[in-house]
């Protein structure tokens, strides 16, 4: 097991934004969060990141409780990729090399290139790495912040909507990657997600929220037109197109 979520809470002062969420993500797995506006899904991910503080429950990765460890510490072990980056006048290289950050004591090392190399390799930037943030196309952006996440060598990925505001094209290659580098390194990913097509096609697992816990969690075998009728309230089916579920509102 490398990432084990039991009864987490969390309160916005006295409103009640999650309850008593658990589940569990295996390595090599990517874990679908799903829900309709304001079922908690971003807080969800900034409680497992600390950058909130829940309330109760516990947060393990690999039997470490992460809100017992120092920001620098979580940082060593999970990689965050917000709802919105911003682009500045980085290179795409100096930009990866910034997830390294937690590492360095004093400078970059021959070893935090090369690790950055690497991952450029990995995600096919490398022709981009002497371009600035400001001068790459949205996919390509979304790309490089997912590399920087990638260069702190974490355990576990959280991405928060990867694929928002990415046409059709730059979300199935954004989500691949992120799928292949799951496989590949053998982590473990949580990725908040509106397009449930895409979840369906990308996912190994599904969260799904409402009303500030949990309304199912499990496999394929969760992605019912029931469950999802009764998450978001609108009627669907579910077809097979090929060997991929899709989702078609009635």
């Amino acid at each position: 097991m490398n990432l084990t979520v039991d009864g987490l809470s969390f309160s916005y002062r006295s409103r009640a934004v999650l309850k008593k969420i658990r589940f569990a993500v295996e390595r090599g797995e990517l874990f679908a969060v799903l829900g309709n506006n304001g079922a908690g899904k971003t807080t969800l991910l900034k409680c497992l990141n600390k950058i909130l503080k829940p309330q109760a429950g516990a947060i393990l990765v690999e039997k470490t409780d992460i809100l017992a460890l120092s920001r620098l510490e979580v940082a060593k072990r999970i990689g965050y990729v917000a709802q919105r980056s911003e682009s500045a006048r980085f290179t795409v290289f100096d930009a990866v090399l910034l997830g390294r950050k937690p590492h360095i004591k004093w400078d970059a090392t021959a070893r935090d290139h090369e690790i950055v190399r690497r991952i450029l390799r990995i995600l096919n930037l490398e022709k981009l790495s002497l371009c600035y943030l400001d001068e790459l196309s949205g996919g390509e952006l979304q790309k490089v912040v997912v590399a920087r996440a990638l260069a702190q060598e974490p355990r576990i990925l959280l991405l928060d909507e990867p694929t928002s505001n990415l046409d059709l094209k730059n979300q199935l290659e954004v989500l691949q990657t992120v799928k292949n580098v799951v496989r590949e390194q053998n982590i473990a990913a949580v990725v908040v997600m509106h397009d449930l097509n895409l979840a369906l096609r990308f996912a190994d697992k599904f969260l799904l929220l409402k009303n500030r816990t949990i309304f199912a969690c499990g496999g394929l075998e969760i992605m019912t037109p029931e469950n999802i009728a009764g998450v978001y309230g609108v009627p669907v089916t579910v077809e097979k197109l090929g060997n991929i579920p899709v989702v078609v509102p009635l």
